[in-house]
């Protein structure tokens, strides 16, 4: 079985435009996340999945001189994106990782995907829906391509064809789900960047951890705010925000 693990990036942020190319300790953030996913021992292969859009260019452009292979698509139809990319790579299953995620632990990939590939036949494998325990920047989804290919046929309003997760986690009662939980509640934390104070946080974890021959992960992100505790005031304000909740409000 072929597990492609699908990075979906684009340049378009409102929050903070350009975010997945900031630069982390002299590489661009996105660089980073792929570098962290060949770690991961279970996944054959990691891809950016980005959008044609001008805009987004710069990610192409990145992707072709740092050789990392690439599909760029639609920019909201995030359904269809993922599943083109699926099918460019021929994959049997996805894991898709944001990429405003670049503590992502190549760790805790393994563990979703292992649950996926021995408690089977599995729909949809997740670490944070429907309850998050890991750290927010620590999200992991894995999709099986048949039942991606189902929704992608059938789903056509526009709003669920963006928030394509949600198709699955929204509906325990047709799809075969599950959620991988950590052993301590640990989702007050907040790694991911959406913010300028998430990316200076993520930047102090990097120049304390970082090694160009080694990966660090979650128990050493975990012992360095332990001992500096003040870090993780950096980011605090936005602790606990919820980008699918907050636009199925502004929906409704």
């Amino acid at each position: 079985m072929k597990i492609v693990a699908i990075i979906q990036a684009r340049m378009g942020s409102t929050r903070l435009p350009g975010k997945v190319l900031k630069d982390i300790c002299g590489r661009p953030m996105l660089w980073h996340i792929h570098n962290r996913l060949r770690y991961a021992k279970l996944v054959g292969q990691a891809v950016i999945a980005t959008s044609n859009k001008t805009s987004d260019c710069p990610i192409t452009k990145f992707a072709e001189q740092s050789n990392i292979p690439y599909y760029a698509g639609s920019e909201l139809d995030l359904l269809d994106r993922w599943y083109q990319t699926a099918k460019r790579f021929q994959a049997d299953a996805v894991v898709r990782i944001t990429a405003d995620c670049p503590l992502v632990d190549p760790v805790i990939v393994d563990e979703v995907v292992k649950y996926y590939l021995e408690k089977g036949p599995l729909d949809y494998v997740s670490n944070s829906r429907p309850k998050a325990t890991y750290p927010q920047g620590l999200d992991v989804e894995i999709y099986s391509c048949e039942a991606l290919k189902e929704v992608w046929n059938e789903i056509q309003d526009p709003f669920l064809r963006e928030w394509g997760s949600a198709n699955f986690f929204e509906h325990p009662e047709r799809y075969r789900l599950a959620n991988l939980e950590n052993s301590e509640d640990l989702s007050h934390m907040r790694w991911t960047v959406d913010y300028q104070d998430d990316l200076d946080f993520v930047r102090e974890i990097y120049q304390r951890l970082y090694r160009e021959d080694s990966v660090f992960l979650m128990p050493d992100i975990l012992k360095l705010l332990k001992e500096h505790p003040e870090l993780m005031k950096i980011n605090r304000s936005h602790v606990g925000k919820d980008t699918y909740k907050e636009a199925l409000s502004r929906r409704d």
